[in-house]
């Protein structure tokens, strides 16, 4: 018999939650090469223009990985074993995880963590209404350190990991590695861990992709920008920023920047930072893989391969892993 539950409603931010932003903000415009950590991308405004790139005709990642989802939910599922919980890294929206969840066999609990707190009550919400019965524990917590499993997860027989939207190719390979080692010790022993990975495919399929025609990766670039002035005070033009972003062939990653366009100075959280025309802030990496290749990073923290699944033109993959006794 499954327990009625009902989702944890969380505050939207804290002061703790501030302050890193503030302080990597400053570290990242203070070093010689500008850059900023994509996990802020993701207030409310950020993670509602992620799911308009994800609706963009360019953006394949997205239907690509849903498809495989429906098309192959059964077997993923299979590699859940009854009374297990479900724990998925960097939940956002819902979309995949409910997939996912209708093919699963009874659950001890679904765990989604997400650093964008407000964001995640209103999809815990949404979920809890059309799976009642199941039992929903949000934590707001940024996924690349640890943090606290809710009881009902802790207690499960085995915990199982979902990292969906090749969110693993936006961390550097070492940090790949830092993560899937972290996640191992967040799920504990005979856990599994279900990845969605981009694969390496032609150049222009990827550069059309992260610069759609309708500008909507130009806009969730920027308002990284607007963030930093609504929360920290900044005053950036973003009239005097350009989105660029462009494959590295060399190493296997699409590089997202934020160009100035003239010679300015900008303040934050009462500091000043000097930028050149043609100046960049480096936003993002997004790293396409092997199935040869991410399994190779994987065995080396651990973690045994136990599926892939392509869709039919092979954009895409979903892949399973069992961590070593």
């Amino acid at each position: 018999m499954v327990a009625l539950a009902r989702s944890t409603h969380l505050p939207i931010s804290d002061d703790s939650d501030i302050s890193a932003f503030k302080s990597d903000v400053l570290k990242g415009l203070g070093a010689r090469r500008k850059h900023l950590p994509p996990k802020y991308f993701y207030d409310a405004a950020g993670s509602q223009l992620f799911d308009r790139i994800t609706d963009q005709p360019e953006y394949y990642p997205t239907r690509c990985e849903i498809h495989i989802l429906q098309d192959h939910g059964a077997e993923i599922a299979a590699l859940i074993p009854a009374g297990a919980a479900l724990i998925e890294f960097g939940s956002g929206s819902n979309r995949k995880a409910r997939i996912l969840l209708a093919a699963a066999p009874v659950l001890a609990a679904y765990v989604p963590v997400d650093i964008s707190a407000e964001m995640l009550e209103q999809e815990a919400d949404a979920l809890q209404r059309d799976f009642p019965r199941l039992v929903i524990r949000p934590v707001a917590a940024d996924f690349t350190h640890s943090f606290e499993l809710p009881e009902e997860a802790k207690n499960a027989a085995v915990r199982v990991g979902f990292f969906p939207g090749s969110t693993i190719g936006n961390f550097e390979p070492h940090e790949a590695a830092s993560f899937l080692r972290n996640a191992a010790k967040i799920l504990g022993p005979g856990s599994k861990i279900v990845i969605g990975a981009d694969l390496i495919k032609p150049a222009e399929i990827l550069n059309a992709a992260y610069n759609d025609e309708a500008e909507v990766t130009a806009k969730f670039n920027l308002n990284l920008l607007a963030r930093i002035n609504r929360e920290l005070g900044g005053n950036f033009n973003l009239a005097t920023f350009e989105h660029h972003a462009f494959y590295n062939r060399e190493r296997h990653r699409v590089e997202m920047h934020l160009a100035s366009l003239t010679r300015q100075k900008v303040r934050v959280a009462g500091e000043c930072f000097e930028f050149r025309a043609g100046e960049t802030i480096h936003t993002e990496n997004s790293y396409k893989y092997s199935p040869e290749s991410l399994a190779a990073l994987a065995r080396g923290v651990g973690w045994q391969p136990a599926g892939v699944w392509t869709d039919a033109r092979k954009y895409f993959s979903i892949q399973a892993f069992t961590l070593a006794p």
